[in-house]
C-alpha cells in the first residue's frame, strides 16, 4: 500500500514512515525539503499518484494566531483536494487531545478548523488526537518560564512517547476509516508540574517549577481533565521513567506546539 507522510521527515513523521515501511508498505516521506509543499500545493498531483493513504503531520511554522490558522485551513484544503483528485481513500490527521475545549487559544482555534474541514470533506478520514510527547516536556518548561519560575496550571495529562505516537497513527493509517476520532495517550496520569519537574532533575535544569492555578496553556485555561483522554483511548506502552532511559531522553527538544503535535 502506497501512503504518502505529509510531515514525513519530522519528529512523528520520520518515526511512522521507517515503521510503514517496516511493514512493508511504501511510505513516502513528503516534505518542503523533498519538494512537496502542502500550503503552496507544490508537489501533491505528482506525490499522491497511485496513493491509497495519505497521513498528515505536519505542524505550522509560525505560532502567530493569523498564521496558524492560515497554515492549516490552506494546507488542510491543499490536500484535501488533491486526494479527491488522485482516489485517495483514507486521510488520517494527527490532532491533539482536548483540541475542541481549548478554543481560546489561537493554536488550537486552528486544530479546530482543521479538523472540520476534514470532516465536511468527501474523503474517508480518521483523526488521531494525541496527548502530549515526553519529548516536548523541556520545551514545555520553555515556553512556561517568566523569568524567574516555570508556571504551569496543576491538571491532569496523560503523556507519551513519541515512538508510541507513530506506532499509533500507523496502525490507524492501514485500518480501516473510522470517519470519526481516534484518541491515544500514555500508560499514567500525571500532574503538568509535577512531571515537568522530574524531566528537568536529570538535565540538571535547577529552574522552579510551580503550580499556578492561572497558568494558561497557549492562551487557554484549562480544566482537570482536558488534556485528559477519553476511557476508549488508545494507550502506548512506554512509560515515563523506562523513556528516560532512552536516547531521546537525553537531546532536550523543542516543543511539540506553542501550547507545549
Amino acid at each position: 500500500m502506497k501512503i504518502v507522510v505529509i510531515g514525513g521527515t519530522g519528529l512523528i513523521g520520520s518515526k511512522l514512515v521507517n515503521k510503514l515501511r517496516e511493514h512493508g508498505h511504501k511510505a513516502v516521506a513528503a516534505s518542503p525539503n523533498s519538494g512537496v509543499n502542502s500550503l503552496t500545493g507544490k508537489g501533491l498531483a505528482e506525490v499522491l499518484k497511485g496513493a491509497s493513504v495519505v497521513v498528515d503531520v505536519s505542524n505550522s511554522p509560525s505560532w502567530e494566531d493569523a498564521a496558524v490558522l492560515k497554515f492549516f485551513e490552506t494546507s488542510t484544503r491543499n490536500l484535501l483536494t488533491y486526494e479527491a483528485a488522485a482516489g485517495v481513500g483514507h486521510h488520517v490527521a494527527l490532532s491533539v487531545v482536548g483540541t475542541d475545549q481549548m478554543s481560546e487559544s489561537g493554536y488550537f482555534r486552528a486544530k479546530i478548523a482543521q479538523e472540520k474541514l476534514i470532516r465536511e470533506s468527501s474523503i474517508p478520514y480518521s483523526v488521531v488526537r494525541a496527548t502530549q510527547f515526553f519529548e516536548f516536556l523541556k520545551g514545555l518548561a520553555d515556553i512556561s518560564f517568566d523569568g524567574k519560575k516555570v508556571r504551569l496550571p496543576s491538571v491532569l495529562f496523560q503523556p507519551m512517547a513519541a515512538d508510541d505516537v507513530a506506532s499509533a497513527v500507523g496502525r490507524v493509517a492501514v485500518g480501516q476509516p473510522v470517519n470519526g476520532i481516534v484518541e491515544i495517550g500514555g500508560p499514567e496520569q500525571f500532574r503538568i508540574d509535577e512531571l515537568v519537574r522530574r524531566r528537568l532533575a536529570p538535565l540538571k535544569d535547577a529552574r522552579e517549577v510551580i503550580a499556578d492555578p492561572n497558568a494558561l496553556y497557549s492562551g487557554a485555561k484549562l480544566s482537570e481533565r482536558t488534556l485528559v483522554p477519553g476511557n476508549n483511548a488508545r494507550l502506548g506502552e512506554t512509560r515515563f521513567e523506562t523513556w528516560l532511559t532512552q536516547p531521546a531522553a537525553q537531546i532536550p527538544s523543542a516543543p511539540q506546539q506553542k501550547k507545549a503535535s
